[in-house]
């Protein structure tokens, strides 16, 4: 799915696994485009509450978010309304878990007809690790996890759920440390955490970076403008919201207002969050006015742009990159993808962290600002923006000048060479 970082940190490794000479045969959902470069098969959830929530993006991808969309959803919701009742009624988790259903019947399909070397999950979304654990009890096929976001919560005793959907991540991640022959996390802390819970994942755990890989052939040249332009680029959440930088804004523009009138704000990647919408709604009207909101880009059919291609021109074309970390425990053990994307810019990045020490070294290490959330973030925000804009008016901003070294191709060798060790590959 275009612009989306589960979909993306997959997407990106697939041209340098083609060029590993590993023949792919991918089993995804129906939500993103259909890939013509393998056997790439497209899977609906098994169960009611996972089909509307696909039904939702298909109809969106094919008739907009028109009447056509909103008539044709609510004659399926009414439908699929007594079943999804039921369901959710003896399964009150999110509603793709029914997918790995479907995956694992068409991943034992396929295995009848030619048997498979790996069986590699990757999430995002748990049902991929579910599917995948199945298939390896039913194949005995060696099994690589990649886990994006933590499953268990840090702090969180997984013996004590506070709900079913609590409940249902800690079993998969113990199902993924006791049977997974290769398991990753994106970042030392998730896999520590994972590990001290359950040690006998052993050796079989490692950290991977993701990264990027260089997204534009050619940097375009970064124009210097009449405004100093702050981009934020991603989604936001009541976890990950605008609400400190709209106070920074503030503090700027009571210390410094012409300093103010030299700013401009803009925000790129979907709609605002309810905690940032009411923020902005209360602001003054000079703060306020500075503030540019341009939504989630989709495919344009004049310049044949995918959405994440204009969204890393525009990131291209910003003065200063606004990273947001989040507020909530679970950053400690997360590095938001977006991160990887801004490395590439050369552009300063300004970046606000949760109690992550990893992602934070990343950042200074690379000549970028870290605000740390125990800090009285609004406050910090506003003085380094006070000196970003006194840089930009006296010297510029220049291109740092340097690549990011979190790349794919990297990644990708790196998950290589934790196959290497696999006694079942080794036979090959």
């Amino acid at each position: 799915m275009d612009g989306r970082a589960a979909s993306q940190t997959i997407t990106d490794k697939i041209p340098h696994l083609l060029a590993a000479n590993i023949e792919l045969v991918v089993l995804s959902g129906v939500s993103g485009l259909k890939d013509t470069r393998f056997a790439h098969h497209q899977l609906w959830c098994a169960l009611p509450a996972g089909l509307r929530f696909e039904l939702r993006h298909v109809l969106q991808r094919r008739w907009g978010k028109g009447l056509v969309y909103r008539v044709l959803l609510l004659l399926a919701s009414v439908l699929m309304l007594p079943f999804m009742f039921f369901e959710k009624l003896l399964k009150p988790i999110e509603s793709s878990w029914s997918w790995w259903i479907s995956a694992y019947l068409k991943g034992r399909a396929l295995a009848r007809h030619k048997p498979f070397d790996l069986i590699y999950s990757t999430g995002g979304a748990f049902a991929a690790h579910v599917a995948g654990a199945s298939l390896k009890r039913a194949t005995g096929t060696p099994w690589l996890v990649e886990v994006h976001d933590p499953l268990v919560a840090p702090g969180c005793d997984p013996s004590t759920p506070h709900n079913a959907q609590e409940r249902e991540q800690a079993r998969i991640e113990e199902l993924i440390c006791r049977q997974a022959d290769v398991a990753i996390w994106f970042t030392q802390q998730a896999l520590d955490s994972a590990r001290l819970r359950h040690p006998q994942l052993g050796n079989r755990g490692h950290v991977m970076l993701p990264g990027v890989d260089q997204p534009f052939a050619t940097l375009p040249p970064y124009a210097l403008g009449p405004k100093m332009v702050v981009g934020h680029f991603g989604s936001l959440s009541a976890q990950r919201n605008l609400e400190p930088f709209f106070k920074a804004l503030e503090l700027v523009h009571q210390q410094a207002a012409s300093s103010l009138e030299q700013l401009e704000f803009h925000i790129t990647g979907g709609p605002l969050d309810e905690l940032s919408a009411a923020y902005l709604s209360g602001m003054q009207p000079e703060v306020k006015a500075v503030v540019k909101h341009f939504g989630r880009l989709e495919f344009d059919p004049e310049t044949g742009l995918s959405g994440r291609q204009q969204i890393l021109q525009r990131m291209r074309s910003s003065d200063v990159l606004l990273l947001l970390h989040g507020q909530e425990p679970m950053c400690a053990e997360y590095i938001p993808s977006k991160m990887y994307e801004y490395l590439w810019m050369q552009r300063p990045i300004l970046a606000t962290v949760h109690h992550n020490p990893q992602m934070a070294d990343i950042l200074r290490g690379l000549g970028h600002t870290v605000v740390n959330q125990d800090d009285d973030v609004a406050a910090h925000l506003a003085s380094q923006l006070l000196q970003l804009h006194t840089q930009w008016a006296g010297q510029g901003l220049p291109d740092s000048g340097q690549g990011s070294p979190y790349t794919t191709e990297v990644a990708v060798g790196q998950l290589l060479g934790m196959l290497q060790g696999l006694p079942a590959l080794q036979r090959k």
